[in-house]
């Protein structure tokens, strides 16, 4: 069954030059677990005019399984499912794939789709199919134009190192890369329609900052329900989909999915980031499986974790925050709660309970910023930023109890002789800005001129949720307005 692709307008057209190119073509596409890297490759080879050849990996399965459901796919495509004898390697079962491709094509003269999905679990160690599939490449298939392979795994790290970043025989030989990312708003909006899931923006807002842009997750939302009462289902029910699916996540990634758990939960607890120096120290960990560098480096191709450096502040080193909602939504409420809420009953009503809590208040200003760091373009487009500009935080904490400490949430160093510094709000009604934060406000702005000795213009922006009431307050000291509505434009 062909399925409708929503949104993924970027990576359609990297798949439209593939399938349209005349030369050969070697595709590398990664992103985490669920986010719907099959779906993607499926639905659009699948209704072409081509020979499509499909083989997903396993985990955990030695490779005379992974042999056998190779032989499977050669037997469906080309021999009508007849049964023919599994290969012993590698090695053969690309010669028996070759064959039966340059018998087909010299009938049917079509081009010929390849797609080797979760490749990581095909290609364990000793099983020579990178080997393998390097000859094949650099010996058949790289000189034959008609030739489509694909290859995709939910680790980033592994498909980096091995395939895009290959140091043997494959070196160079990537010659498209996809990095599928979660939904943005925009697109999160289109999938909910798409499933009859009709709501208006604070309730998809509500759902996006839970579970993200993950489509796996989004497809569990039922049409008649509130966002609360869909995150409550799907994260604090036993059998909810997402109660257990963090732990999930990192032992499909990893094979010491505890460490990087460890790095994800000590991350989580600075919203404002945490610096590498100090994360080593808080992480006690036993360095198995990589360098610490390593698992940082992964996490964050995965899209889990955001690095940075604050501005002018180079000297303290790279800061690291989560970006996951999901993630985030777990360590908050869901981790701690799992002995609890296994013991309540299934029609219990555990989300709508914490509503409007000050628990509840805190995470969504945490989960609103991690939103809009995803939506920067959109951000920059909306404030008349230009693209070359600079995005980063900013905080500064006195040495002493006399001088005043401030953070700035995001500010972009423009090089049109200005900063845009921009304080993000959630409130669920339009921001009031009161002579108190108005102060606040001011004392941020010369703060930030004094310690960063800049003559640059200083605009002030506000990101909010729900909009802003217009004061005498708002007019003198805003210079422009980012709404959550916004964020889906």
């Amino acid at each position: 069954m062909i399925n409708k692709i929503i949104g993924r307008l970027k990576e359609k057209a990297i798949l439209k030059d593939v399938f349209n190119s005349p030369r050969p073509e070697f595709v590398a596409i990664y992103g985490r677990r669920r986010i719907g890297k099959t779906f993607l490759i499926h639905n659009y080879f699948a209704n072409n005019n081509c020979i499509y050849f499909h083989m997903v990996g396993t985990q955990n399965s030695n490779m005379s399984i992974q042999l056998e459901n190779f032989t499977k796919e050669l037997s469906r495509l080309f021999y009508n499912e007849e049964p023919i004898q599994t290969p012993r390697s590698w090695r053969e079962a690309f010669e028996r794939l070759n064959k039966a491709i340059e018998i087909t094509y010299k009938t049917r003269s079509q081009k010929v789709v390849i797609f080797f999905d979760e490749l990581p679990w095909i290609a364990t160690p000793k099983s020579s199919f990178l080997e393998s599939l390097e000859y094949t490449w650099n010996r058949f298939w790289g000189d034959l134009p008609y030739i489509k392979l694909i290859i995709c795994g939910s680790s980033a790290s592994w498909i980096i190192k091995k395939i895009i970043n290959n140091k043997g025989g494959l070196h160079n030989r990537v010659t498209k890369t996809i990095i599928l990312r979660p939904f943005l708003l925009k697109e999160t909006k289109e999938y909910l329609e798409s499933i009859g899931c009709k709501y208006k923006y604070p309730q998809i807002l509500d759902i996006y900052m839970a579970v993200g842009g993950v489509p796996f997750y989004l497809k569990e939302i039922k049409k008649g329900l509130s966002a609360m009462q869909n995150i409550n289902n799907i994260c604090f029910r036993p059998d909810g989909l997402l109660f257990h699916e963090f732990i999930n996540i990192f032992n499909s990634l990893y094979n010491h999915a505890e460490e990087y758990i460890e790095i994800i939960r000590v991350m989580a607890k600075t919203r404002s980031g945490i610096s590498r120096t100090e994360l080593e120290k808080k992480c006690k960990l036993s360095n198995k499986g990589g360098t610490f560098t390593e698992k940082l480096k992964s996490l964050e191709d995965a899209g889990f974790i955001l690095s940075f450096v604050p501005f002018q502040h180079i000297q303290r080193g790279i800061f690291y925050k989560v970006i996951d909602e999901y993630s985030l939504f777990y360590l908050h409420w869901i981790e701690n709660k799992h002995k609890t809420l296994l013991k309540i009953e299934m029609d219990n009503n555990y989300w709508q309970d914490k509503y409007k809590t000050p628990a509840w208040y805190s995470w969504a200003g945490y989960a609103f910023e991690a939103v809009c760091y995803k939506h920067l373009y959109i951000i920059r487009k909306v404030l008349n930023i230009p693209n070359d500009s600079e995005a980063s935080t900013w905080r500064y904490t006195p040495k002493n109890t006399t001088d005043n400490g401030t953070q700035i949430d995001l500010l972009f160093d423009r090089n049109d002789k200005a900063f845009t510094l921009c304080e993000i709000k959630y409130t669920e009604e339009p921001f009031v800005i009161t002579k108190e934060y108005a102060k606040n406000l001011i004392n941020k702005e010369d703060v930030f001129i004094k310690h960063n000795k800049t003559s640059k213009q200083i605009f002030i922006a506000l990101i909010s949720a729900s909009g802003l009431k217009e004061s005498v307050n708002s007019k003198s000291l805003i210079n422009g307005l980012v709404t959550a509505e916004d964020l889906f434009n």
